[in-house]
């Protein structure tokens, strides 16, 4: 069947790759290798986060946003170029435009707890005292999206023929970002730029997203014959893409897909939408050159070397988080 005939992503079950039947495991990365060469995203089930502790997280959430933007903006602290706390309504746009995005959203961090010598890289989290539960739930899904990711990369470095545990050292206490979006209601569309969307088209930074299901319809993939189709998280999934960071590493043998979240038809407009993707990054020294098995005569080297952190830094310039 041809890849341009995808209307859905494809769907698997993490449990074929951590279980015991090594014919299972093996479809299961060739099967992620063959989404991701087409498609570049996939529905994840049997992933480490519950269905309970994702109701947890949004509850909180819609209580922390549900605060006077004069209250919010307490916990938006300058210096930290959007790494952690509170980053307010239309400050991020999509690289390549200058009209924000129609939402805001909250950056929680890597807790280092051990004597690594990383911490010093990562500013502390920035913890409302209005939401006092944000710091339990919000760490607890942290550290559970983070694990999923793992076995996922884990998957991936098979894919690539490279050792399981290749990406393992490299993602421990990485400069992942859990965050939780709200695409806030907007009473009068007249008032806002006619350009002006939720999510303007882009491709993640990073080296995979993962993304618990939204509380509404919006999220586009475009299809490599260039038409956009809608995706859903359904309960019980994970939606995990390719970002920037990994196309780059694999000279884009795996393909980071762009995206975008479109505006709800003019009618609901007045209506919200709430989202929380984890975004996977390695430790700033990891190197994203292109790896030696995916360059040969046919697939030259795309991009020049670049550490992860470098990388980062340029992307949050592009995007306006970073001056």
């Amino acid at each position: 069947m041809s890849e341009m005939l995808h209307d859905t992503i494809p769907s698997l079950d993490l449990a074929d790759f951590t279980g015991h039947d090594p014919a299972q495991k093996k479809k299961f990365v060739a099967d992620l290798g063959a989404a991701y060469n087409t498609i570049g995203f996939v529905a994840i089930r049997n992933h480490y986060l519950t269905d309970d502790l994702s109701a947890q997280l949004y509850a909180t959430i819609k209580r922390f946003y549900g605060l006077p933007d004069a209250v919010k903006q307490k916990y938006e602290i300058p210096g930290l170029a959007g790494q952690r706390g509170y980053i307010g309504k239309g400050k991020e746009h999509a690289k390549g435009r200058n009209t924000g995005d129609l939402k805001e959203f909250y950056h929680i961090g890597q807790e280092v707890l051990d004597n690594d010598p990383i911490k010093r890289e990562y500013p502390d989290n920035v913890w409302p005292t209005e939401v006092p539960e944000l710091k339990e739930v919000g760490l607890e899904v942290y550290r559970r999206l983070e694990a999923t990711g793992v076995q996922m990369l884990r998957a991936l470095a098979l894919y690539l023929e490279l050792p399981e545990n290749y990406f393992d050292g490299k993602v421990k206490h990485g400069n992942s970002i859990l965050r939780p979006i709200h695409y806030f209601p907007i009473e009068d569309p007249d008032s806002v730029p006619a350009d002006a969307v939720r999510a303007a088209e882009h491709g993640d930074i990073n080296l995979i997203t993962l993304l618990m299901g939204a509380s509404a319809d919006g999220l586009q993939v475009l299809r490599r014959d260039g038409k956009w189709i809608p995706i859903t998280a359904l309960p019980e999934q994970l939606v995990v893409n390719v970002g920037d960071m990994l196309e780059r590493l694999t000279n884009k043998k795996l393909k980071s897909t762009i995206h975008r979240v479109v505006n709800p038809p003019r009618a609901l407009m007045n209506t919200p939408r709430y989202s929380i993707p984890f975004f996977m990054h390695p430790r700033s020294e990891m190197s994203l050159a292109a790896l030696p098995g995916c360059v040969d005569a046919q697939h030259p080297k795309l991009w020049d070397d670049i550490t992860a952190g470098e990388f980062l830094n340029q992307r949050l310039r592009e995007i306006g988080l970073k001056k």
